[in-house]
């Protein structure tokens, strides 16, 4: 049997509707993101039992969680944060290139050699996301894990999985409440779902 992950990006939140970078500034989830977290409800019930959940510490994640999955315990893991933006926290696209453009187009096309002043390169995400997945794969072994995190931590897990260069990570798309299925067996794993969101069109 093997260990299922179920990885799901948060919900909406005002930042993410205006488009703006948002890392370690704890905005809550909208009136849009709960509905979502609501409907998410309904969709996990087609998973057979799951066994364990975590969730970043970040309120939109946390509070995504703990709708969708109302009385159940939810671990909290700080490695599961989304990458530190830096200087571009809480800027638009338009305002990043009007403020920051040099760096902003660095990162852009270099995002593994690049960081961001006073934020956090890729590699340094990656390594603590990596840290993230290896506890909860070694105490869940053949078990179902539902993990609410970002678009950051899911797409490196993503790349890992599919032997992709992390400098790919931006070829890997996760909308807002999205849902991820990855299996994991001895030596090996499989991508069984990846960025499913048809659950909110029903």
């Amino acid at each position: 049997m093997p260990t299922r992950l179920i990885l799901i990006r948060h919900g909406q939140t005002d930042w993410s509707l205006q488009r703006r970078y948002c890392s370690f500034t704890d905005v809550d989830l909208n009136e849009q993101g709960k509905s979502q977290a609501k409907r998410f409800t309904e969709r996990l019930k087609r998973i057979e039992k799951i066994h364990r959940v975590y969730a970043s510490d970040m309120k939109r994640a946390l509070q995504f969680a703990l709708i969708a999955l109302k009385g159940r315990l939810v671990e909290r893991l700080p490695e599961l944060r989304e990458m530190n933006f830096g200087i571009f926290e809480g800027l638009t696209h338009r305002e990043i290139m009007n403020k920051y453009p040099d760096v902003y187009k660095k990162w852009l096309n270099n995002p593994l050699g690049t960081i961001i002043p006073r934020g956090e390169g890729l590699n340094s995400l990656a390594n603590r996301t990596r840290k993230a997945l290896a506890k909860i794969l070694s105490i869940n072994n053949n078990k179902t894990v539902a993990v609410f995190t970002h678009a950051g931590p899911i797409k490196v897990i993503l790349c890992d999985i599919l032997k992709l260069d992390l400098g790919k990570i931006w070829q890997i798309k996760q909308d807002l409440a999205c849902l991820n299925v990855i299996e994991f067996y001895e030596g090996s794993s499989k991508v069984h779902l990846l960025n499913d969101t048809s659950y909110l069109n029903g």
